[in-house]
């Protein structure tokens, strides 16, 4: 989505919209009460007095805050969109989760292309595991309060359905905000988020009434004023992405529906912020600026990892060149980095195959700053394991650590990390044993 902006007006394009495609209304008024769609259809038409419900075409943005597992949302959520008769509800979704809740709710899995080696690239598979721990434990607190996680979202687009309304998906795409969020958090801030949710894991039965109070408390003003500053002072980077830039994302997508009667259904957090923005539209960013993930091509970190290869065998050349016996050195160096691969994707739980893959690369990719040796031993094991789009979606709905050991893609994202530790400890061996004696021959210190 693309923003048109000229010297006198900025133009706000419109988000997603779902159009309504119901032949007859849904409602209908007949003698000061209601009948139903169904009725009104099967009934002698000629013979009733009707007037249909429709959108009451009138300018207006009605902001329903929810708590995502809530049943009291839901029930909000459904009175006020009848009430409101709105031509637009806007919902905190954008189209791939919309489409996910509806999968879900119809039962339907979709056949698409399964491709490990991307997931298992680091940037991607740190993706996967926030989305699926947080997909998990958020089934986990509405399955202890009897709600599925977007309840209310999917009773917004029934309901829409219901009085003619049109719905608009005003939400940013789900991977931006998260590759986002990560990127911007450090890393004390990323410890602390994991520790957070490995502790959601936890919550006992004696817990879940607090539970259900402290959802429901989360709609109100000053509870939620009270987490939105908590969650900006612990993590400042992943507050702005997550909620700060979200609430702008929304804010301009609403403001490109003013013109419309517009219901939008959004968490309860995002509320005060979208308002803000909308209050003075001029604070709402451009819409590029926040709705893509740019990585840098030029930074210190990649330097530094593009001269680690050329820093080694410049040492290996100074060495020889000193007279040293290289040969031994290199042994170790395959033996330390090779090993320390084969040790870690073993104890991980790798079948021997990947673990000789580990074993084998590792010496190569251990100093070449864009592969891991962890890449290999996992694809290896995911071919052996034959892990598909069923263990993905197997992979947020765990409810304890067992159920994880049993998840063939966890497995291989064990295989991944254990690999890769392993590889990581054995060349920080072969630093202290091979390449700084080398050091002190070559600078005589």
């Amino acid at each position: 989505m693309d923003e048109i902006s000229n010297e006198n007006k900025r133009v706000f394009l419109k988000p997603p919209i779902i159009k309504n495609n119901n032949n007859y209304p849904n409602v209908i008024i007949k003698n000061n009460s209601e009948v139903t769609n169904e009725e009104f259809i099967n009934s002698d038409q000629d013979n009733i007095e009707s007037e249909i419900i429709g959108p009451i075409r009138e300018p207006s943005l009605e902001i329903v805050p929810t708590a995502h597992i809530s049943d009291k949302s839901v029930e909000t959520v459904r009175q006020v969109i009848y009430e409101k008769k709105p031509e637009i509800v806007a919902i905190e979704l954008d189209i791939k989760r919309y489409n996910g809740l509806l999968d879900e709710a119809r039962g339907i899995k979709r056949e698409q292309k399964f491709d490990l080696k991307s997931m298992l690239k680091d940037s991607n598979l740190i993706v996967m595991l926030v989305s699926s721990f947080l997909s998990s434990m958020q089934r986990r607190m509405g399955a202890e309060v009897g709600v599925s996680p977007g309840s209310e979202m999917l009773e917004a687009a029934k309901i829409a359905q219901e009085v003619n309304a049109d719905i608009a998906l005003i939400d940013r795409d789900i991977q931006i905000t998260l590759k986002r969020t990560i990127n911007g958090m450090s890393f004390r801030e990323k410890l602390s988020f994991g520790w957070e949710i490995l502790k959601s894991y936890f919550i006992s039965e004696d817990e879940t009434e607090d539970l259900k109070e402290e959802i429901e408390n989360l709609k109100e003003e000053d509870t939620i004023v009270e987490v939105m500053n908590f969650f900006k002072e612990t993590s400042p980077g992943g507050y702005n992405a997550l909620v700060h830039e979200r609430d702008a994302y929304m804010a301009y997508n609403l403001k490109s529906l003013e013109d419309k009667n517009v219901v939008a259904v959004v968490g309860a957090g995002h509320k005060q912020g979208i308002l803000e923005y909308l209050s003075d539209s001029d604070t709402i960013p451009p819409i590029e600026s926040i709705s893509s993930v740019k990585e840098s091509r030029f930074s210190i970190i990649k330097i530094l990892l593009y001269l680690i290869p050329i820093l080694f065998i410049l040492i290996f050349v100074l060495a020889f060149i000193q007279g040293a016996n290289i040969q031994a050195g290199l042994i170790n160096y395959l033996i330390f980095a090779g090993g320390g691969a084969f040790l870690g994707s073993l104890l991980s739980g790798s079948k021997l195959r990947s673990a000789v893959v580990g074993l084998l690369v590792a010496p190569v990719t251990v100093i070449h700053p864009l592969l891991a040796a962890g890449w290999f031993s996992g694809i290896v094991e995911g071919r052996a394991r034959k892990v598909g789009w069923d263990d993905l979606h197997e992979l947020s709905e765990f409810e304890s650590f067992k159920d994880l050991w049993h998840n063939k893609l966890f497995r291989v994202i064990l295989v991944v990390i254990g690999t890769n530790l392993g590889c990581t400890i054995g060349f920080l061996l072969t630093i202290n044993n091979v390449f700084i004696p080398y050091i002190h021959q070559i600078f005589g210190f």
